[in-house]
Protein backbone atom coordinates (compact mmCIF):
# COMPACT_ATOMS: atom_id res chain seq x y z
CA UNK A 1 0.00 0.00 0.00
CA UNK A 2 1.30 3.33 -0.82
CA UNK A 3 2.47 5.41 2.40
CA UNK A 4 -0.54 7.96 3.40
CA UNK A 5 0.25 11.58 2.87
CA UNK A 6 -1.58 13.80 5.53
CA UNK A 7 -1.67 17.51 4.82
CA UNK A 8 -0.76 19.71 8.65
CA UNK A 9 -1.63 23.51 8.58
CA UNK A 10 1.41 24.01 10.86
CA UNK A 11 5.55 24.18 10.98
CA UNK A 12 6.86 20.76 10.97
CA UNK A 13 10.19 20.00 12.12
CA UNK A 14 12.23 16.90 11.84
CA UNK A 15 12.71 15.01 15.13
CA UNK A 16 9.64 16.18 16.92
CA UNK A 17 6.25 14.76 17.49
CA UNK A 18 3.03 16.57 15.95
CA UNK A 19 -0.74 15.50 16.93
CA UNK A 20 -2.52 15.21 14.03
CA UNK A 21 -6.91 16.30 14.28
CA UNK A 22 -9.81 14.14 14.43
CA UNK A 23 -10.73 14.06 11.00
CA UNK A 24 -7.05 13.20 9.97
CA UNK A 25 -7.10 10.62 13.12
CA UNK A 26 -10.30 9.08 11.64
CA UNK A 27 -9.11 8.17 8.22
CA UNK A 28 -5.74 6.82 9.22
CA UNK A 29 -7.24 4.85 11.83
CA UNK A 30 -10.78 3.89 10.78
CA UNK A 31 -10.38 4.13 6.94
CA UNK A 32 -6.81 3.13 5.97
CA UNK A 33 -6.30 0.92 9.36
CA UNK A 34 -2.87 2.15 10.29
CA UNK A 35 -1.25 1.11 13.30
CA UNK A 36 1.52 1.92 15.34
CA UNK A 37 4.98 2.49 13.86
CA UNK A 38 3.45 2.62 10.64
CA UNK A 39 4.96 4.87 8.30
CA UNK A 40 2.85 8.43 6.94
CA UNK A 41 4.08 11.40 4.83
CA UNK A 42 3.19 14.93 6.42
CA UNK A 43 3.85 18.48 4.22
CA UNK A 44 2.47 21.73 5.01
CA UNK A 45 2.42 23.46 1.67
CA UNK A 46 5.56 25.14 1.54
CA UNK A 47 7.69 22.70 -0.41
CA UNK A 48 8.93 19.23 0.64
CA UNK A 49 7.20 16.76 2.70
CA UNK A 50 8.85 15.04 5.97
CA UNK A 51 8.17 11.07 6.73
CA UNK A 52 7.24 9.78 10.02
CA UNK A 53 5.64 7.38 11.95
CA UNK A 54 2.40 7.04 13.99
CA UNK A 55 3.57 6.84 17.44
CA UNK A 56 0.64 6.44 19.80
CA UNK A 57 -3.38 7.02 19.31
CA UNK A 58 -6.36 7.64 21.44
CA UNK A 59 -9.80 8.03 20.85
CA UNK A 60 -10.12 10.95 18.82
CA UNK A 61 -5.90 11.36 17.93
CA UNK A 62 -2.83 10.25 16.98
CA UNK A 63 0.76 11.09 17.45
CA UNK A 64 3.10 11.05 14.15
CA UNK A 65 7.25 11.14 15.14
CA UNK A 66 8.65 13.79 12.19
CA UNK A 67 11.66 11.93 11.19
CA UNK A 68 13.12 13.07 7.65
CA UNK A 69 12.55 16.26 5.18
CA UNK A 70 12.66 15.61 2.07
CA UNK A 71 13.07 18.60 -0.24
CA UNK A 72 11.39 17.35 -3.17
CA UNK A 73 9.94 19.82 -5.40
CA UNK A 74 7.19 18.73 -7.49
CA UNK A 75 5.89 21.83 -8.72
CA UNK A 76 5.83 22.89 -12.56
CA UNK A 77 7.46 25.56 -13.75
CA UNK A 78 4.40 26.88 -15.61
CA UNK A 79 2.50 29.64 -13.07
CA UNK A 80 -1.35 29.37 -14.31
CA UNK A 81 -3.82 30.92 -12.56
CA UNK A 82 -7.49 30.02 -13.49
CA UNK A 83 -10.16 32.51 -12.82
CA UNK A 84 -13.50 29.90 -13.07
CA UNK A 85 -17.01 31.29 -13.16
CA UNK A 86 -19.38 30.15 -10.11
CA UNK A 87 -21.02 27.13 -11.70
CA UNK A 88 -24.13 24.89 -9.85
CA UNK A 89 -23.38 21.71 -7.62
CA UNK A 90 -20.12 19.51 -8.03
CA UNK A 91 -19.29 21.03 -11.46
CA UNK A 92 -17.03 23.57 -10.01
CA UNK A 93 -15.86 21.05 -7.19
CA UNK A 94 -14.60 18.16 -9.87
CA UNK A 95 -12.78 21.32 -11.86
CA UNK A 96 -11.21 22.53 -8.82
CA UNK A 97 -10.09 19.09 -8.03
CA UNK A 98 -8.70 18.47 -11.46
CA UNK A 99 -7.20 21.53 -12.07
CA UNK A 100 -5.58 21.13 -8.22
CA UNK A 101 -3.93 17.56 -9.96
CA UNK A 102 -2.59 19.42 -13.34
CA UNK A 103 -0.48 22.14 -11.30
CA UNK A 104 -2.71 25.31 -11.27
CA UNK A 105 -0.71 27.88 -8.80
CA UNK A 106 -3.92 29.98 -8.09
CA UNK A 107 -7.52 29.65 -8.51
CA UNK A 108 -9.92 32.93 -8.30
CA UNK A 109 -14.27 31.94 -8.65
CA UNK A 110 -15.66 34.53 -10.52
CA UNK A 111 -19.27 36.30 -10.28
CA UNK A 112 -20.27 37.05 -13.92
CA UNK A 113 -23.73 37.90 -16.08
CA UNK A 114 -25.18 34.36 -16.59
CA UNK A 115 -23.77 32.53 -13.04
CA UNK A 116 -26.75 30.78 -11.69
CA UNK A 117 -25.53 30.61 -8.34
CA UNK A 118 -26.64 33.65 -6.10
CA UNK A 119 -24.56 33.69 -2.93
CA UNK A 120 -24.73 35.80 0.15
CA UNK A 121 -21.44 36.95 1.09
CA UNK A 122 -21.48 34.38 4.21
CA UNK A 123 -22.36 31.68 1.57
CA UNK A 124 -19.32 32.84 -0.25
CA UNK A 125 -17.09 32.56 2.64
CA UNK A 126 -18.15 29.38 3.54
CA UNK A 127 -17.82 28.35 -0.70
CA UNK A 128 -14.51 29.33 -0.30
CA UNK A 129 -13.60 27.11 2.34
CA UNK A 130 -15.33 23.74 0.93
CA UNK A 131 -13.31 24.52 -1.98
CA UNK A 132 -10.10 25.24 -0.21
CA UNK A 133 -10.66 21.76 1.38
CA UNK A 134 -11.17 20.40 -2.20
CA UNK A 135 -7.77 21.71 -3.21
CA UNK A 136 -5.99 20.11 -0.01
CA UNK A 137 -7.40 16.68 -0.44
CA UNK A 138 -6.43 16.74 -4.20
CA UNK A 139 -2.84 18.08 -3.34
CA UNK A 140 -2.63 14.74 -0.84
CA UNK A 141 -3.30 12.37 -3.70
CA UNK A 142 -1.35 13.74 -6.30
CA UNK A 143 1.55 13.95 -4.11
CA UNK A 144 1.80 18.06 -4.77
CA UNK A 145 4.26 19.79 -1.85
CA UNK A 146 2.16 22.95 -2.69
CA UNK A 147 -1.51 23.93 -1.93
CA UNK A 148 -2.83 26.10 -4.18
CA UNK A 149 -4.87 29.12 -3.25
CA UNK A 150 -8.60 29.75 -3.63
CA UNK A 151 -9.02 33.71 -3.78
CA UNK A 152 -12.18 34.96 -2.34
CA UNK A 153 -15.01 35.08 -5.02
CA UNK A 154 -14.75 38.22 -7.16
CA UNK A 155 -16.32 40.23 -9.79
CA UNK A 156 -15.20 38.82 -13.46
CA UNK A 157 -14.48 42.91 -14.62
CA UNK A 158 -12.29 43.64 -11.29
CA UNK A 159 -10.47 40.40 -11.96
CA UNK A 160 -9.84 40.84 -15.46
CA UNK A 161 -7.84 44.76 -15.01
CA UNK A 162 -6.45 43.17 -11.96
CA UNK A 163 -4.64 40.40 -13.73
CA UNK A 164 -0.90 40.73 -14.25
CA UNK A 165 0.02 37.57 -15.82
CA UNK A 166 2.48 37.44 -19.13
CA UNK A 167 0.34 35.58 -20.63
CA UNK A 168 -4.03 35.58 -20.43
CA UNK A 169 -6.60 33.93 -22.31
CA UNK A 170 -10.14 33.50 -22.13
CA UNK A 171 -12.08 30.68 -23.37
CA UNK A 172 -14.16 31.49 -26.18
CA UNK A 173 -15.51 28.99 -28.92
CA UNK A 174 -15.49 31.92 -31.31
CA UNK A 175 -11.96 32.52 -30.62
CA UNK A 176 -9.71 32.82 -33.30
CA UNK A 177 -7.00 31.17 -31.85
CA UNK A 178 -5.96 27.55 -30.94
CA UNK A 179 -4.12 27.22 -27.78
CA UNK A 180 -1.87 25.03 -29.08
CA UNK A 181 -0.36 27.52 -31.56
CA UNK A 182 1.04 29.04 -28.15
CA UNK A 183 4.48 29.74 -29.54
CA UNK A 184 6.54 31.45 -26.83
CA UNK A 185 7.03 30.16 -23.34
CA UNK A 186 5.37 32.08 -20.74
CA UNK A 187 6.35 32.33 -16.88
CA UNK A 188 2.81 32.86 -16.08
CA UNK A 189 -0.66 32.40 -17.43
CA UNK A 190 -4.05 33.28 -16.55
CA UNK A 191 -7.06 31.51 -18.21
CA UNK A 192 -10.18 32.50 -17.89
CA UNK A 193 -13.10 30.25 -18.14
CA UNK A 194 -16.94 30.54 -18.19
CA UNK A 195 -19.81 29.60 -16.23
CA UNK A 196 -22.44 26.73 -17.70
CA UNK A 197 -24.06 29.97 -20.06
CA UNK A 198 -20.57 30.86 -21.06
CA UNK A 199 -19.99 34.67 -21.30
CA UNK A 200 -21.55 37.37 -22.56
CA UNK A 201 -20.30 39.52 -25.60
CA UNK A 202 -19.63 42.64 -23.14
CA UNK A 203 -17.93 40.08 -20.88
CA UNK A 204 -15.68 39.07 -22.97
CA UNK A 205 -15.01 42.30 -25.31
CA UNK A 206 -14.07 43.62 -21.01
CA UNK A 207 -11.65 40.45 -21.00
CA UNK A 208 -10.06 41.25 -24.44
CA UNK A 209 -9.30 44.74 -23.36
CA UNK A 210 -8.00 43.87 -20.50
CA UNK A 211 -5.41 41.83 -22.47
CA UNK A 212 -6.93 38.47 -22.67
CA UNK A 213 -7.30 36.67 -26.20
CA UNK A 214 -9.67 34.80 -27.42
CA UNK A 215 -8.95 31.22 -27.48
CA UNK A 216 -10.72 27.91 -28.57
CA UNK A 217 -10.10 24.58 -27.67
CA UNK A 218 -11.43 22.70 -31.28
CA UNK A 219 -14.60 22.45 -33.00
CA UNK A 220 -16.92 21.41 -30.10
CA UNK A 221 -18.19 23.19 -26.94
CA UNK A 222 -16.98 21.89 -23.94
CA UNK A 223 -18.89 21.84 -20.22
CA UNK A 224 -17.47 24.85 -17.93
CA UNK A 225 -15.90 22.11 -15.70
CA UNK A 226 -14.04 20.30 -18.96
CA UNK A 227 -12.61 23.24 -20.50
CA UNK A 228 -10.09 24.28 -17.38
CA UNK A 229 -8.89 20.66 -17.63
CA UNK A 230 -8.52 20.82 -21.30
CA UNK A 231 -6.65 23.83 -21.59
CA UNK A 232 -4.52 23.12 -18.27
CA UNK A 233 -3.72 20.16 -19.81
CA UNK A 234 -2.19 21.43 -23.35
CA UNK A 235 -0.47 24.12 -21.72
CA UNK A 236 1.56 22.02 -19.07
CA UNK A 237 2.28 19.46 -22.12
CA UNK A 238 3.50 22.36 -24.05
CA UNK A 239 5.15 24.57 -21.66
CA UNK A 240 5.20 23.03 -17.82
CA UNK A 241 5.94 19.25 -16.65
CA UNK A 242 3.09 17.03 -18.62
CA UNK A 243 5.35 15.01 -20.94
Amino acid sequence: MRIPRIFVDDILTTNTEITLDVAQTHYLLKVLKLAHSDPILLFNGQGGEYSGQLLASRKNTVVVKIDQFDPVERESSLRTHLGMGVSRGERMTYAIQKATELGVSRITPLISARCEVKLSESRKMRKVEQWQKVVVHACQQSQRTRVPVIDPIVNLTNWCQASNSCAKFILDNNGNEPLDLIANKPKNVAILVGPEGGFEEKEIITAVQAGFKRLRLGPRVLRTETAPIVALSILQSAHGDLS
